[in-house]
């Protein structure tokens, strides 16, 4: 099968031997896939939880049909049946992945790219703002690094389950502008010295009773201002640094709690418990068609390497797609 793995100088498309299906996986015929982050970080020969490495293929995100089920599949998931799902090994004409990674593409979504674009969004950011961040119908949201795909998912998300107020963040004012057509009531930006005022100042001097932080870095500081006492921050993601200064006494004053989450130290059951209530808060918004992300360019597998090189440069609102079939 045709598929992008890491060269020694980088992506490159290869042939490579169709992976093998375990008992509790399902094989996918690859119709799209959608890029992340961390694609990034494996193109660049680094390691994300298990997957990547020197002549691994590349890629977290797909959608296409089911080709193959293992033994150990439960049944609601049958060859033929048209799906989308997170796993390691998604640039490629074929994908296994864990049964409780695979979901069923809403009837609603007819074109493959559109719906490789979501599963990561979906599970990430429920289980960020739900599980994790307790977000009640009422309360205020800030999101910061909402011009990413996640984070419009998760704008999406608190819209859904009636969130009081939203934030979101973006260092591009293009980005911000864009941010407010997608509903958020507050856009700003983190690079600004007084942004933490801003969010105290629109919530009545309170600040956000839920943060999903995908920036931490030295922003971090300014996110403990911006959040409400006993208010819950959710660290998602690292977009602005891995490390720095904490006030400890500033999470002390604000009793806030703070939580770091990623899949991949998450077992297999851990994702299936994920993914489950996932579709029992969001089943019914994703088949309407009320969650949706902007696909905002799609390359021929073939051009994967370009691919890359266009989500690195940022300038990107939406998700960047692969078309493989």
């Amino acid at each position: 099968m045709r598929a992008l793995v890491l060269g020694a100088d980088g992506p490159v498309l290869a042939e490579v031997s169709a992976p093998e299906v375990g008992p509790a996986q399902v094989g996918i015929r690859v119709q799209a896939c959608a890029l992340n982050r961390a694609d990034l970080y494996m193109a660049d020969g680094r390691r994300h939880g298990g997957a990547g490495g020197p002549g691994a293929v590349l890629g977290l995100e797909w959608a296409g049909v089911v080709d193959a089920v293992g033994p150990d599949v439960p049944g609601h998931i049958r060859v033929g049946q048209r799906v989308m799902g997170s796993g390691r090994g998604a640039f490629a004409e074929y994908a296994v992945a864990d049964w409780g990674r695979v979901l069923p593409m809403p009837e609603s979504i007819q074109e493959p790219s559109l719906a490789a674009a979501l599963p990561i969004a979906l599970q990430t950011m429920h289980d960020a703002l739900i599980t994790h961040g307790r977000l009640r119908a009422g309360q205020s949201v800030l999101i910061l690094g909402a011009s990413t795909a996640v984070g419009m998912m998760g704008v999406q998300i608190a819209r859904h389950m009636n969130a009081g107020w939203i934030c979101g963040s973006s260092t591009s004012a293009a980005k911000r502008a864009r941010l407010l057509g997608l509903g958020v009531d507050l856009a700003i930006d983190p690079l600004a010295p007084d942004w933490a005022s801003d969010v105290l100042g629109a919530t009545g001097g309170t600040g956000a009773q839920v943060v999903i932080d995908m920036l931490a870095g030295p922003v971090f500081n300014a996110t403990l201002a911006a959040t409400a006492m006993e208010g819950r921050i959710v660290n998602v993601g690292r977009l602005a640094g891995r490390t720095a200064d904490f006030d400890f006494d500033l999470h002390a004053l604000r009793r806030v709690h703070y939580t770091g989450v990623t899949f991949r130290t998450r077992t297999p059951e851990q994702v299936r418990a994920i993914t489950a209530r996932m579709l029992r808060d969001l089943g019914p918004a994703l088949d309407a068609g009320r969650l949706r992300l902007p696909v905002d360019r799609s390359y021929a597998l073939e051009d994967g390497a370009r691919a890359l090189a266009y989500m690195r440069a940022n300038h990107h609102f939406g998700k960047i797609t692969l078309r493989v079939a």
